[in-house]
């Protein structure tokens, strides 16, 4: 058995375009579906995959750890977040089309189930960009809160992080806490409240934030500083009463590595599309077992990302909560065929062979590339200054 071929399809989906690779084998009717979705960097993903087809064409699907090692170490470029995205499209459809040859899902060949079932949490406002990143009053927060909590979640994640410079005065503090305490009281003790700081903040502001709202219990927050310093990440960590998350910006285990060994969060969130497919974010997840981390994967992703995500989490003994955003297109599940399955805000196991999931391809072409807009283009300080988004 061998790869002939490999394709990828970009579909348009508001907020983000979406990159699914198909690697095709010369048996008939044998492929794999994966998914290598960047924000911003849509073309540079495609033309990675591009890239990388001699490497992998006259390969066995099947040796997908040595097709790993052969992308990775025959690159001779050490990858970053373009390259690890396009080898996380290729690797998923390889396990996609293992799984498909031994009539398995996929979970099983990742050790089997440890779960019945994986909880799933969401943002506000499904595709709209303004409501998940920018809900900074009480009114819209509480109303959007609820819609997520109508649908069955159980858990929440919010974006109403003041953006802020190196320091900030106490009035973005007190609005910042008046949001959390609001939210706490309509929601509830029973609902889980995730706060992404999306690093917004530098390790000052981040501990007057955080210590603001501690009496409020986050479930955890979510990369409360730019991911490059670990050392300003374990200044946060020391100084808060809140549990901290971080890793989807980083991609493959030697960039998690000093987390682990500075002890620098307590939730690590590798983004399966980014981090180097499947089996590194086992990989990754195993080393922060040892560590006695809980993982919690990035994904505001497409429906093959989904599938993916699914069987990682049957299969991860410290998975936590799985990141979706389901809602952000109506169309979705059209372009996509799956046998995923939802109840009360968990994910369902499915016995379907591979990932489970089926592209339309005619479907998908009716949402054509298209540039999505630059958002963090807007994001300044009063004096016009750059901030992070």
């Amino acid at each position: 058995m061998k790869i002939e071929k490999l394709r990828t399809i970009v579909v348009n989906a508001e907020m983000r375009n979406w990159v699914f690779c198909k690697v095709e084998t010369d048996q008939p009717g044998l492929y794999g579906w994966g998914e290598g979705s960047l924000e911003w960097k849509t073309r540079a993903v495609v033309g990675a995959i591009e890239d990388f087809a001699p490497m992998v064409i006259g390969e066995d699907p099947r040796r997908i750890e040595h097709i790993f090692q052969k992308l990775y170490r025959q690159s001779f470029w050490r990858l970053g977040v373009i390259g690890m995205s396009a080898i996380s499209a290729i690797e998923q459809a390889l396990w996609d089309i293992k799984g498909k040859v031994l009539g398995v899902p996929v979970y099983e060949l990742l050790g089997g189930q440890v779960r019945d079932r994986v909880r799933m949490y969401t943002h506000l406002g499904g595709g709209n960009m303004k409501s998940v990143y920018e809900t900074f009053d009480v009114a819209p927060l509480i109303d959007l809160a609820h819609q997520v909590v109508d649908q069955g979640y159980t858990a929440v994640k919010v974006v109403f992080v003041p953006y802020s410079e190196p320091l900030e005065g106490i009035g973005k503090v007190k609005q910042f806490a008046r949001l959390m305490e609001k939210l706490r009281e309509s929601v509830g003790e029973q609902i889980d409240v995730m706060i992404d700081f999306h690093g917004r903040t530098y390790p000052a502001m981040a501990i007057e934030y955080i210590n603001a709202v501690a009496e409020f219990r986050p479930y955890f927050c979510e990369e409360p500083v730019p991911p490059e310093n670990v050392e300003a990440l374990c200044e946060v960590r020391e100084k808060v009463r809140v549990p901290i998350a971080t890793g989807e910006r980083l991609v493959g285990r030697h960039q998690f590595r000093p987390l682990f060994e500075q002890r620098a969060c307590h939730v690590i969130q590798p983004d399966l599309c980014h981090c180097g497919g499947l089996f590194e974010a086992k990989k990754i997840a195993a080393m922060a077992e040892v560590y006695q981390m809980g993982v919690a994967p990035h994904n505001p992703l497409g429906p093959v990302a989904n599938a993916v995500a699914l069987h990682f989490a049957l299969s991860t003994p410290n998975f936590l909560i799985q990141e979706d955003m389901l809602t952000d297109v109506p169309w979705r599940w059209d372009v996509v065929k799956s046998s995923l399955r939802t109840e009360n805000g968990y994910w369902l196991p499915s016995d379907a062979p591979g990932l489970g999931i089926e592209v339309d391809e005619g479907r998908a072409k009716e949402h054509p590339f298209q540039q999505e807009v630059m958002h963090p283009l807007t994001i300044r300080a009063a004096d016009n200054a750059i901030l992070d988004w």
